[in-house]
């Protein structure tokens, strides 16, 4: 562990994952473009979407158990540069068929930089700083997506699809090249057990076993369920003059209690004592929203209080798990719960809505954060009963 922090590093790496996300967040903010470069692809076209989210759920806990066999800097590298080749052939808007093995591709390389990113964020803070450097790589989506939504469509608006997906592979590009130069590979890293599908499978075993290992994962679950679930399904109980600024306002919320409430909690709690906090207020606040539907201030307060998850969530896999090893599994655990969530959530609070009306989406949601606190507390007090992590 580093005793000065690297702060150019640590930037460097947040903004790699700024990347990452933006291999998610691309699709999204020009998906409604699409059907004008692909006319005959109807419904298919929601894979291109999608594909991304399934690599992850599939593959998630295998990208924590590759990036650590085969060395973080080496890992971060090849996915920025396949990231970055991915994109400048994405540009060509090749046919339907090959998009798709793209996004495929494109899903391993995000899953890699979103493994080992936070892992060296961790080894190279001082532990002073641990905590504001790994909150800060929690806001990588939402600040991703903000930037996309700001500068990205406008872009691809203005210059056509290919100058989007391009401008994104000169990104990925700049910052191999700057982390290439820069970064060195993490030294006293125990090397683990040479790679095999029965060594996957035990490794599976192990993490879900632990609740060291396996806490961030079970908490990140379902704040990924109700946060997809909700920025999505909410606008339409909003009132109209207000709608825009405030699904505006909520994921930039988010992000700044994070940042400064988020922080300042995690000097005198632990990690997942803050994430407990987020979880109980936003249920509170399902509450809220079920006695007045669709109060501005109550959508910011929910925003707010799932900013505390949703940045010592990552916190929690530094103090949880002392090695760069288990940091990578705890890493991979969380983005296959991640992918879980972001893609479940949606469909069943949608069809929640169907069938029940408004009265679904504060009583999921609310079931889904004190589901949250649940797994929290009964996996910290199995760790209370056994022997600390190494």
């Amino acid at each position: 562990m580093s005793v000065n922090t690297s702060w150019g590093l640590i930037l460097a790496l947040w903004g790699a994952g700024l990347g990452a996300a933006a291999q998610y967040g691309k699709i999204s903010v020009i998906f409604d473009l699409l059907p004008a470069a692909y006319p005959d692809a109807g419904t298919a076209l929601g894979f291109v979407v999608s594909l991304v989210g399934f690599v992850g759920i599939i593959l998630g806990v295998v990208a924590g158990l590759v990036v650590a066999r085969i060395g973080y800097r080496r890992a971060l590298l090849w996915a920025l540069w396949t990231g970055a080749a991915v994109s400048f052939a994405q540009a060509l808007l090749p046919p339907l068929a090959g998009m798709l093995a793209l996004r495929i591709l494109e899903g391993a390389s995000h899953l890699a930089i979103v493994v080992a990113a936070p892992t060296m964020i961790a080894r190279l803070s001082a532990p002073a700083h641990r905590a504001f450097c790994l909150t800060l790589w929690g806001t990588f989506f939402g600040v991703a997506f903000a930037l996309l939504a700001w500068l990205g469509r406008p872009l691809a608006i203005n210059a056509g699809l290919p100058a989007l997906f391009a401008a994104h592979g000169v990104y990925m590009a700049g910052f191999a090249l700057l982390l290439g130069a820069r970064l060195s590979a993490l030294t006293g890293v125990d090397k683990p057990p040479p790679l095999s599908f029965r060594q996957i499978l035990r490794d599976h075993g192990t993490i879900y076993r632990s609740p060291h290992l396996a806490a961030p994962a079970a908490g990140w679950l379902f704040y990924t369920f109700s946060f997809v679930s909700i920025l999505t399904v909410l606008p339409p109980y909003l009132a109209p003059e207000m709608r825009g600024l405030i699904m505006g306002a909520m994921p930039l919320m988010s992000i700044a209690v994070s940042m400064t409430v988020g922080v300042l909690l995690l000097r005198y709690m632990s990690a997942v004592r803050v994430v407990e906090l987020g979880f109980v207020l936003s249920a509170l606040c399902m509450v809220w929203l079920w006695v007045a539907p669709g109060a501005a201030v109550a959508c910011l307060a929910l925003a707010g209080s799932m900013g505390l998850i949703q940045g010592a969530s990552f916190a929690a896999v530094a103090q949880l798990n002392v090695k760069p090893a288990d940091q990578a599994q705890a890493n991979g655990a969380m983005a296959q719960m991640g992918n879980i969530g972001n893609t479940s959530g949606t469909p069943i609070m949608a069809a929640a809505l169907a069938g029940m009306g408004y009265t679904a989406l504060p009583l999921l949601a609310f079931i889904a954060f004190a589901a949250g606190l649940a797994v929290h507390l009964v996996l910290g007090s199995r760790r209370r009963g056994a022997m600390p992590a190494q």
